[in-house]
Formats: structure tokens, sequence, C-alpha cells
């Protein structure tokens, strides 16, 4: 369905990414291939890669592999474990794949991107400039579950306390959720915190 091209609908659509669409999203605006190409070549859209494009009033996000990475996974996905610990500023690590959780049916492999397979409710996900992604303390249960080493996550929990982005009550229900070694390192930081 092509149809009369409605920017005013493309744009409601790509606002909330950051300026970012597919080019599904733009043909449910009525946006044909042809359109799209026109509007390219015409300074209006940006193509950003194979099927991904922006807004041009919009300017290029330095998030913009994280919004490509989501658009090509779906509307599902969510940026998670290591990468959101570096969007959080919460680590020092720079992932060397983009971190994603899909749902237990979206899982396809992609090249450089990780994709975790978990059911998230919605008090697990935030919105930050235009991306999905897991909440503070979900982000640091997964990687504590994940395995990523022990200091890395005392200091995560350490500084996500001090910067007021979590709090203690909510990495405790999370710790609680999970058990194991996630529980164990949750609750080894927080009592580090009361002790300091």
């Amino acid at each position: 369905m092509h149809g009369k091209p409605d920017l005013k609908r493309l744009f409601l659509l790509a606002e909330p990414q950051g300026g970012y669409f597919t080019a599904s999203q733009a043909q449910t605006a009525g946006y044909s291939r042809q359109r799209l190409s026109y509007h390219v070549r015409a300074g209006q859209f940006t193509r950003i890669a194979q099927g991904i494009y922006r807004l041009a009033l919009y300017p290029s996000s330095p998030l913009e592999d994280l919004h490509v990475a989501l658009l090509r996974t779906g509307p599902a996905s969510v940026v998670s474990h290591e990468s959101a610990l570096a969007f959080y500023g919460l680590s020092d690590i720079l992932p060397k794949e983009i971190h994603l959780t899909v749902p237990r049916t979206s899982s396809r492999r992609r090249a450089r991107i990780r994709l975790h397979t978990r059911t998230l409710r919605a008090g697990d996900i935030a919105r930050r400039e235009g991306l999905r992604l897991t909440t503070v303390a979900r982000t640091i249960a997964d990687v504590a579950s994940a395995g990523l080493a022990e200091e890395h996550v005392i200091q995560a929990v350490a500084e996500a306390l001090q910067r007021g982005l979590v709090q203690a009550e909510g990495l405790e229900q999370q710790a609680q959720g999970r058990g194991g070694r996630a529980a164990a390192l949750i609750r080894q930081a927080l009592h580090k915190q009361v002790s300091n």
C-alpha cells in the first residue's frame, strides 16, 4: 500500500526513533522505494544503511549504530547488557558488538549484533534519546548474569547509586529475581556501598 506520501505520518513514526526510520515504515506512510530515492536525492532524507533512513532535519546521532541495530531487529528489540551499560556511562568497556535483547521468536543472527533472547516487562525498558534500552537496574542484573567481571559489576552499581540513576531497592528486586551469581554480586556491591 503506497498511496499518497504522508510526511506527517512518517514524521510521527521517525520522531520517537531519533529521526530514523526503515523503508518499510516509510512504505506505510505512502513512500515507495522510488519516492524514497527521490527524497534522498532532494536532500529531505538521508540514507544511513540499506533500508534505513533519517529525516534530514534531524542531525545525525553519535548513537547511530544503536538506532540502526534497533531498526534492523524490529520494534520489540531493546539495547541491553554491555551496550546499555556503556550508554549509561557505567563502564569503561567498549563492547565489540551491539548487545540487544529480543523476544525468543526473533533470534536471527546479524553481523556485529549480539542478540540475547529474554522476556522483558514494561518496567524493564526505558526510553532515552530515541532509543529503547533496559533500565539501569535491569542492565546491571543482565551483565552480572552474563558473566561480566566482578569488579566491573561492583563499579557499575557504585556509580549508578552515586549518580542517582538507580535506587538500592530496584537493584535488590533485580537480585531477588535472578538468584545465583547476579544476586550475589549485586548484594555484595550494595553491602559495600552501605559500608563506605
